[in-house]
């Protein structure tokens, strides 16, 4: 269930045999032993949930990984590598954070969004808005918009490709992909909002939902593995995606985000900082068919380590789901030395 590599074999992710730790850092290795010992037990105390867990010393490259090359669904952790595609643009000079765009009725996406919520009142935004609420606040309407304005989902996988990313595809939208998971027809702005969107979704019978989750979790597409969220988050603190301005703009977007403060967050050790990006499904018919976080810590002495944890089909209720997160990162935190 676990391996834990140097940076170049992670590369071989799949490759699945346990290797002696190994770290090419100045910084202590990490205590696999700890992390096999306490991850399996939090993995146990998940069940029936499934969990995927990764860290990554960013100096040397090693890494630990327990189900490490799994492709689980995302949900709103694509938001960061979008907000990555979004500014390449703007490093390119194709696209302006001071560019304005003007929402209709088509743009507008299910919850969570309060751009939805705002419009009409409120329908012009700038690109630098619309990204501060895509990573801030996990708004599906911004990001539905910011992804149309740089081509669409096939464009952002692209660029992921072209950055050596291979384990992360993102493929719909927003306003695609939330009405499919629960076995809904295509969203219409009647559903706009969360009580209204709920509303429809409950209208649904219970078999074509149950039917729909179900197909939503073994779809491969909009997924990740650990391997390939930990290779994002690498690159994205080495200043191999972006500009340094760019790189620093996307992550203070993911320090400044208040959403998830009772998971990877509520797990680090005083004096830590954290930059990420979570990424939650609606609760229905008692289970929660995603709930992920992944970000970079950085400790108090300035190691910096990136962190994943995907959790899929919890029937567990929020405090349970979040806290699982945050023990993951105690132990983490202990793992590291």
């Amino acid at each position: 269930m676990r391996l834990i590599v140097p940076l170049l074999a992670a590369l071989f992710l799949a490759a699945c045999e346990p290797a002696m730790p190994q770290t090419g850092a100045r910084t202590p290795p990490l205590d696999a032993a700890l992390l096999d010992q306490e991850i399996g037990v939090i993995a146990q105390r998940a069940q029936p949930a499934r969990i995927e867990v990764a860290v990554q010393n960013l100096e040397g490259g090693e890494m630990w990984a327990w189900n490490g090359d799994k492709a689980f669904p995302m949900q709103s952790v694509f938001k960061a590598p979008l907000a990555a595609a979004v500014l390449a643009e703007v490093d390119a000079g194709r696209l302006s954070l001071d560019e304005v765009i003007t929402l209709g009725e088509a743009d507008i996406s299910p919850a969570q969004s309060r751009i939805a919520d705002a419009w009409p009142e409120r329908a012009t935004y700038t690109v630098r808005e619309l990204l501060v609420w895509t990573v801030g606040d996990s708004d599906n309407t911004a990001a539905d918009v910011l992804m149309r304005r740089i081509g669409g989902p096939g464009a952002a996988t692209a660029w992921l490709r072209s950055k050596g990313i291979k384990e992360i595809r993102i493929d719909r939208y927003e306003r695609e992909l939330q009405p499919e998971t629960h076995g809904m027809e295509s969203f219409r702005i009647a559903w706009k909002g969360w009580p209204a969107f709920e509303a429809a979704m409950y209208a649904v019978p219970e078999a074509t939902r149950r039917a729909a989750t179900a197909r939503y979790l073994a779809d491969p597409r909009d997924t990740a593995t650990a391997s390939g969220a930990l290779t994002f988050l690498r690159k994205l603190s080495a200043g191999e995606l972006l500009t340094p301005r760019g790189t620093a703009l996307l992550l203070k977007l993911m320090t400044d985000t208040t959403s998830g403060e009772t998971r990877l967050k509520a797990g680090l050790p005083p004096g830590a900082r954290l930059a990420h990006k979570t990424g939650t499904a609606a609760t229905d018919l008692g289970m929660t068919p995603v709930v992920n976080d992944i970000g970079i810590v950085t400790l108090k002495d300035g190691r910096q380590y990136a962190v994943v944890v995907f959790m899929t089909e919890t029937t567990a209720d929020e405090a349970a789901q979040d806290a699982i997160i945050a023990d993951i990162m105690r132990v983490i935190a202990r793992a590291a030395g």
